[in-house]
This record gives C-alpha cells, structure tokens and sequence, in this order.
C-alpha cells in the first residue's frame, strides 16, 4: 500500500478484516451496521467493484499478505471474517472433496499443537490449491497471537457452502481449547447452518458459518430467522401458504419468503434505479418464470423451474445464463430474457444500485455472500442483537461515490502493483490491423 497521507484517512477506525473479500458482500453489511471494513482480495475485477463502491482494499494473496505484509493491517481491526474459496470441498465426484476435508482436519491440529508450518505448506503443494486457502483464517489468528504490539481477534465469522461445515466444526473446537499457539486464548464458538431466504435474501441458499467470540463477550446465540423457509412451501396450493403463514404470525411473528418479483419491483421502484424490470412485465404486473442454466435430478436436460412469486435459485456465477420468460407463450416461441447484472445484485441481496464494475460481473455476483445474511450474522457477532428494520430498509440503497475516492482507493490497492498477484495487471494488446 501507498501514498501514506490517503491511506491514513481510508484505513482510520478499520474494525473489520475481510479476507476473500470479493466484491463485497460482508462489507456491505458491515458498513450498513455501522463498521468500517478492509477487504483483501486476489481477483481485479472484484477488487474495481470495491474501488468503486467506496470500500478499502488491498488487491494481494492474502497469504503473501500474512506473510510479508501483516503489519500493514491496520492494528485497530479487533474481527477476522471471511469465507475461502470452497471448490475443492465439493460433495460430488470421486470423494476427493471428503478425502480433502480428512486432510485439512489433520493439517489444523498441527498448524496449532506443532506449529508445523513449512511441513503443512509442503504437504499442501500435493492438493488444489485452494484447499490450503481453508487454513489462512486460522493462520492470520495465530500471526495476530503470535505478532508482537497486536492483540487476538475479538471475534471471528467464517461462511461458506454446508460441505464445508465438518471443517468449521474442527475450528470450534480448536478456538474453544485454546492450546498450543494459541497460548491460552480461548472463544465461545458456534456453527449453524444457515438458509438465506430465512433472512429476507429473494434466494434459496445454504450456508455454513462459524462464529467466534472471546469468551468475556458472552455466549453466543444464532441468528434470529426473520422468514420462513421456502421448502415449507412448495408443492402446497396459495391457500395452504396463506394458512401456514397465519399459523406463523402467532407461532413467531415470521413474515414469507421474499420472492424475486417482490425484491426486484422494489429495486425498480426510484425514478434513477439501474434496476428496470418493466420489460418483465405481462399485463402491468411483474410475472416471469426462469428456467436454470443446471439440470436437476441428475439429469442435464432437466431444467429446474422458479415462478416470479418465489425465491431465485442459488444465484451462481452462471446467473446470466438463466432464461427468463415473461410467457408461457414466450417460452414455446423460445423468446427468452436474461437477468442484468444490477437485478442479479438484487437477487443476492445487494444494494439497486450498487456500482458493479470491471469484467466477469456475474462471476462477481455469484461468488459473493449475501448483504442482508452477512447483516444478521455479523450483528448477532458483533452486537448480539438483529438489525433494525432501518439498518435493513436503509441497505436496499448504496451511497454514491466520487471518482476521487475510487481512484484514492486503487491508489492504495494497486498503487505498487508489484505487491498485487502476479500477471493480475497484465495488459493484452490487440495485434495492428
């Protein structure tokens, strides 16, 4: 990072560090809860929807950054979140992703009973390279432990996709021991697994999250579901959902499931809104169906099915390839729409007008975790409570950002692109014609 007088005025009052920082998911909600946040990210592309969007950002390998460049952290940050890249976890296939997890679970004890580092980092180089990505949360805590003038992580929330859960279940238990290199600093920890329609996000989507807290700070309890979850829904007629939602009001006061026309007519409501779903609309009312870009059931050519009046699918980063059709009439003419890159924000749960930028957008949006759940799980973390109905509606908008402070914020990102991923910055030049 550079030019000191700008990074001093950007880096002031950080509490919140953000590895795989994406284009910002945590950091929206962060910054809508009232904490400054600074995001460390590999990917340019994600790194310019930062820049633009006003949040503070290196563009680095987070595990060059432990490395070589820790003590450019801002020491004020007391809250390590993140959530490392989850491919090689994956379910499916040969088992490889089980074999990784069994793998990784061994590779933790070490790391904290034997402080084997270089041994773990050989080891690492047999397996994907994204699987060592798992350990960095732990090794940017024990680095803090470890460092001199700094102090342990407060609290600490990780997220990713449920495969992942044995794993986060195996940093509980090692948090809540405090052995080894953790020289006795213990946490309160706890693992759920998380449905994100459940907190108002227009989307089905699970998660796995762990949080962490210093054991002072109290016991910690889950998120408070605000919603009620989509499966209890489906195959049931509208009267049989009107019935259950009646049945909730006095069970729990939960409201239903946000669904995409609702999310996404909302977002379309300002007059300067980049969201316009009037092209969706059939008989002056939004009504649309999509149809996945995956095969269900096993079956490629077994397109899965969402109505306007549900939740989206898992937005992924092949969101732009679903279709969407105003029709049944459209569908059999094979006259099919796309969601835009700010409705597919929506989607997610990001601000109408959240300032996407740079290439690979839908790979930006797909890979990012929701705003709104990042809101419920943060706020649970950090304050124990559930964000208010104003901290929520005040999220559906993003503040506008000057030029000069994205270009300040790429100054201190990529100032020396020496310190960015190696070839991130490479320029292709088209041949003369």
């Amino acid at each position: 990072m550079s030019i000191p007088g700008k990074q001093a005025r950007h880096l002031d009052g950080i509490r919140v560090l953000d590895l795989f920082a994406g284009p910002g998911g945590l950091d929206v909600a962060a910054h809508f809860l009232g904490y400054r946040s600074l995001g460390i990210e590999w990917d340019l592309n994600a790194c310019e929807t930062r820049y633009a969007a006003g949040l503070p950002t290196v563009h680095a390998d987070v595990s060059v950054m432990r490395k070589t460049r820790f003590d450019e952290i801002p020491t004020s940050v007391d809250v390590l979140a993140g959530g490392p890249p989850c491919q090689s976890f994956s379910v499916a296939g040969s088992g490889a992703g089980r074999r990784a997890l069994e793998k990784v679970t061994k590779y933790i004890h070490r790391l904290v009973e034997v402080g084997d580092e270089s041994g773990v980092d050989e080891e690492l180089k047999t397996l994907d390279p994204r699987t060592a990505l798992v350990l960095e949360p732990l090794r940017w805590l024990l680095k803090a432990i470890e460092t001199q003038g700094r102090d342990p992580y407060r609290v600490i929330v990780l997220e990713q996709v449920p495969a992942v859960m044995p794993l986060w279940e195996v940093y509980a238990e090692v948090l809540r021991g405090g052995e080894g290199r953790l020289q006795g600093v213990k946490y309160e920890a706890q693992c759920w697994e998380l449905r994100t329609e459940e907190f108002g996000v227009p989307q089905t989507r699970k998660r796995a999250v762990l949080v962490a807290r210093r054991p002072e700070h109290g016991v910690i309890e889950p998120p408070e579901a605000t919603h009620l979850p989509f499966a209890l829904h489906r195959g049931r007629s509208a009267e049989q959902a009107d019935t259950l939602m009646a049945e909730s009001a006095i069970d729990g006061a939960r409201r239903r499931w946000v669904s995409m026309a609702e999310a996404l007519d909302a977002a379309s409501e300002p007059a300067d809104s980049p969201v316009d779903v009037s092209r969706l609309r059939a008989d002056g009312k939004t009504d649309f169906f999509v149809v996945s870009n995956y095969g269900s059931g096993g079956d490629p050519k077994n397109r899965g099915r969402r109505r306007s009046s549900e939740p989206a699918f898992t937005v992924t980063g092949k969101i732009s390839r679903n279709k969407v059709y105003r029709s049944v009439a459209d569908y059999e003419a094979g006259r099919s729409d796309r969601f835009s890159i700010p409705e597919s924000g929506v989607l997610q749960s990001f601000p109408r007008n959240y300032p996407w930028s740079g290439k690979d957008q839908a790979q930006q949006v797909g890979n990012a975790v929701p705003p709104r759940l990042g809101m419920h799980v943060l706020s649970r973390a950090l304050r124990g409570d559930t964000p208010s109905e104003e901290e929520l509606a005040a999220a559906a908008t993003w503040p506008t950002v000057s030029r000069a402070t994205t270009e300040e914020l790429r100054a201190i990102g990529c100032g020396d692109t020496s310190g960015c991923p190696p070839d991130s910055h490479k320029v292709t030049r088209l041949p003369r014609r």
